[in-house]
């Protein structure tokens, strides 16, 4: 069970620690004032900055929300049942994600929907293949022979030459 103040704490830090690399990586381009205006990273600095502070406010009061006997932050966030069903959409994200860098986003995409309506939503067969299939080639014609889009291709797209 992950309780509200956990969630918010764990949140908080993550987008303070997102806002101190856009701080870190802005640095390395300037950020001051030059002869033709701001330099590259100013831009970038100041929104991480931004990020950064406000992180640190929710921190600062969240924390004394929760000193003050706040009820709401001591509710539950996620329990176990709701943590399952999270983590039935997040796996299989990330298995796309890992299959489309490995195997390329067509043959990715293809595993992707027929596991999702499959085996998730519980379809047959035939209208979780037929699905894949012909998501897969409209990708194909609509972004790569249309739009001239190139996707990230693996080692069966250059199999099949495509």
């Amino acid at each position: 069970m992950i309780s509200r103040f956990q969630a918010e704490i764990a949140t908080a830090l993550a987008t303070l620690a997102f806002g101190l690399v856009i701080v870190n990586g802005a640095r390395e381009f300037g950020i001051g004032w030059d002869s033709s205006g701001p330099q590259p990273g100013a831009f970038p600095f100041y929104c991480g900055l931004l990020i950064a502070l406000a992180s640190a406010g929710t921190i600062v009061t969240t924390i004394g929300r929760r000193m003050g006997g706040s009820a709401a932050l001591a509710g539950t966030f996620l329990d176990r049942e709701q943590g399952k069903r999270v983590l039935s959409f997040f796996l299989p994200m990330l298995a796309f994600v890992i299959l489309t860098v490995t195997l390329g986003m067509y043959v990715a995409m293809l595993l992707y929907l027929v596991f999702a309506m499959r085996f998730q939503g519980r379809y047959g067969w035939l209208p979780s293949l037929a699905t894949a299939i012909g998501t897969a080639a409209f990708f194909y014609f609509g972004l790569e022979k249309f739009a001239q889009v190139g996707l990230l291709k693996g080692p069966v797209e250059a199999m099949l030459g495509l």
